[in-house]
């Protein structure tokens, strides 16, 4: 063998062999929130694969929420945070213990850094973390804090990196945070899965399609659903195939009076698996809601999306995209009453917002 092949050799075993440790090099996410939680938590998935080039990063938390981002996003594999025995790291440090072959050991053993929103940083459940994670082999630990900034608003993907950064104690630069496009690409079966929705519930597909959630985990957050009312009317005297979007929050809040109205003013869309929000999602030319999950869910994708925002701050909890518009209503009445007003506002832009 001449000298040539035998180096031939050795670059390819090398470069399997560094490929086989990236593969092994993984990373997980501890993240028990809500969708909007777990979409916003994106950016820093993406920033810690690429900025500690790990093979592989899994989110764990509730399936309900997370199940569509494996496929579709940075996100590698899901892992439901009920079937793990997580209540037990919240004991006090110092009467945690761990048998033998301790199914919590299995759960992490295959993480080499793990980013966690639940405890709280030095205390109990991070100490029993760090313990377990590292019986295997040797963990990284950092405890992210999922409230807002203390020292001014900021992005909230952008503060959970700058958190990452300055708990990691690596000297890794800050990225800069853009329009978030490309956080979740829709694949083509949900894009054809999305047509047949639109066909089932009478929407042409074929032409402008306005997607509205008036909804939102909490009642405060939420437009008095009068105004999406009117909303949907001008959008459809616009030539818009209008959608409402009700998930189990929004049916159990407005009561079937309130339901039969939305539904004679639209096709309706009620409690349907978060897949098939997202497929009916990836064929809308502009989506109009509150600061909900599903609002992030359309910034992520991509889709022309105006949201409305009452007690919390946009400047914090915007949803990331590359087409957002947001309408703050600072008023008293935003949950109460209809606003003819900044119902005027939200139809001219949406009309200058969809694609």
């Amino acid at each position: 063998m001449t000298s040539e092949k035998s180096d031939d050799i050795m670059n390819i075993l090398r470069e399997k062999y560094a490929a086989a440790a990236r593969k092994a090099h993984r990373g997980a996410i501890l993240q028990p929130g809500a969708m909007g939680d777990c979409i916003l938590t994106l950016p820093l998935a993406a920033f810690m694969k690429e900025s500690l080039g790990l093979g592989g990063l899994d989110l764990i938390g509730h399936m309900d929420y997370i199940s569509i981002l494996s496929g579709r996003s940075c996100i590698d594999g899901v892992r439901s945070i009920e079937s793990l025995d997580l209540h037990r790291l919240f004991r006090r440090a110092g009467d945690f213990d761990l048998a033998d072959a301790d199914p919590l050991i299995t759960a992490f053993c295959d993480y080499s850094w793990i980013a966690s929103f639940m405890g709280a940083a030095g205390g109990d459940f991070e100490q029993n973390l760090i313990f377990t994670a590292n019986c295997s082999h040797s963990a990284e630990v950092v405890t992210i804090d999922a409230g807002p900034a203390a020292d001014g608003p900021e992005r909230m993907s952008a503060w959970l990196i700058r958190q990452f950064v300055q708990q990691c104690g690596m000297s890794i630069e800050m990225p800069e945070t853009g329009c978030g496009a490309g956080l979740i690409k829709a694949t083509p079966a949900d894009c054809r899965r999305g047509q047949q929705l639109l066909a089932e519930l009478g929407v042409a597909s074929a032409g402008r399609v306005a997607i509205i959630h008036p909804g939102s985990g909490g009642r405060e957050k939420c437009w008095h659903p009068d105004n999406y009312l009117s909303v949907a009317s001008e959008l459809a005297q616009q030539g818009f195939e209008v959608l409402f979007v009700l998930g189990p929050a929004e049916v159990a809040r407005f009561g079937e009076a309130q339901i039969s109205r939305i539904a004679a003013a639209a096709a309706c869309l009620r409690e349907a698996p978060l897949a098939d929000v997202l497929a009916t999602l990836s064929g809308a030319s502009v989506f109009v809601g509150n600061d909900s999950g599903p609002a992030h869910l359309a910034a992520g994708l991509g889709v022309p999306t105006v949201v409305l925002f009452g007690p919390t701050d946009p400047a914090v909890y915007a949803p990331a995209g590359p087409s957002v518009a947001i309408i703050r209503d600072r008023g008293p009445d935003f949950a109460h009453k209809a606003d003819p007003g900044v119902q005027r506002q939200v139809v001219e832009t949406a009309l200058k917002t969809a694609s």
